[in-house]
């Protein structure tokens, strides 16, 4: 792809074998244009055969072989027109936070083969005004380029991690795709960037994606991501929570951790089983640990205190419960289900350790 009139910088990005890709980014940072996050597509060059906003779907692309639509056959992404006469084809993004950093991105072309993109690259920029930023279309306007022009092949994920993650913040990314073709998925690994409240006294979601929490790490995550604990609302149905596999062991419990979006005084927390009506946990704990040194703290480390007295679960419901230690700072809490089973959503709620 050297004969590219639109010049993108050469930015130093180091290629993430498939396999690795989620263990790279996924204990670290969260993708920050999902569609379960807020993302949301605002513009294109062109969806003929397949809708751009299929991108951001966080499961992964399906096929549904000989199923065929009024454009020709379906794929669960996004597909353009043949003989593109512009150099390349592009959708404008929203990120679903106020803003974030990036450190990596995933560009995932399953299943289409023969008709996969043959190219990407992706830019960014910072903006309040969605309408100026579409204005720009296919053009340079004020976009920077946070990945150069990467090669793709068919049906595969393709994953980059930048040599240096993004200082300056991004409200909107556009990806382009050369010179069109189809794409089953787009991640933007990175951080959110969030807006907390002027006042220090201010109670709100620390755990939460938008607020800069991480679901770290957990001890399964065998029929729903642990990510999806911290993302916003209640959820369309089981398969958007965190749900472990039946365990077949006395004294069996799974867990998962999650970093605060800023050190905290936590005051009470929310479990929420929505949805989870038979594969409910027989009971929740709840721990918090003020982690000062480097790295992430592991599920056995010490200092982990419990917060809360054992809550009782029950099917599709919400279980709210105060803090029993509202005057020391956190930084990650944890997360235990007795004995297995699918939680939706964690809140906690907390004055920032300012």
């Amino acid at each position: 792809m050297t004969d590219i009139d639109y010049k993108l910088e050469a930015v130093p990005a180091t290629r993430i074998a498939a396999d690795d890709i989620d263990k790279t980014f996924r204990s670290s940072t969260i993708d920050l244009i999902s569609g379960a996050l807020g993302g949301k597509v605002l513009g294109f060059s062109d969806e003929w055969f397949a809708e751009a906003a299929n991108l951001l779907t966080p499961t992964a692309p399906i096929r549904q072989p000989g199923k065929m639509v009024y454009t020709g056959a379906w794929y669960d992404g996004w597909e353009t027109r043949r003989h593109n006469p512009a150099e390349f084809d592009w959708v404008v993004i929203r990120l679903g936070v106020a803003s974030g950093t990036v450190e990596g991105v995933e560009i995932d072309t399953a299943f289409f083969n023969g008709n996969h993109a043959p190219a990407i690259s992706v830019e960014g920029c910072f903006s309040q005004n969605d309408d100026e930023v579409l204005s720009w279309k296919g053009e340079r306007g004020g976009w920077e380029t946070i990945l150069g022009v990467q090669e793709c092949g068919p049906s595969q994920r393709f994953g980059w991690k930048l040599e240096n993650p993004t200082k300056k913040q991004y409200t909107h990314v556009r990806l382009n795709m050369y010179p069109d073709g189809g794409i089953a998925r787009f991640r933007l690994f990175g951080h959110a960037v969030p807006v907390f409240p002027d006042a220090t006294d201010a109670i709100f979601d620390l755990a939460a994606a938008q607020n800069g929490g991480v679901a770290i790490s957990c001890s399964d995550q065998h029929f729903g991501t642990k990510d999806n604990l911290i993302l916003p609302g209640r959820g369309k149905d089981m398969g958007d929570g965190w749900e472990t596999a039946r365990s077949r062991t006395k004294g069996h419990v799974d867990w998962t951790i999650i970093r605060l979006g800023a050190p905290g005084y936590i005051q009470n927390f929310i479990v929420d089983t929505a949805h989870f009506r038979g594969n409910y946990p027989q009971q929740v704990k709840l721990q918090a640990i003020e982690c000062k040194s480097e790295g992430e703290p592991g599920a056995d480390a010490e200092g982990w205190t419990e917060v809360v007295e054992p809550i009782k679960c029950g099917p599709d419901q919400e279980h709210p419960v105060e803090s029993l230690v509202k005057d020391k700072p956190f930084t990650h809490v944890k997360l235990i289900i007795v004995p297995d089973g699918g939680v939706k959503r964690l809140r906690v709620f907390a004055k920032r350790a300012v």
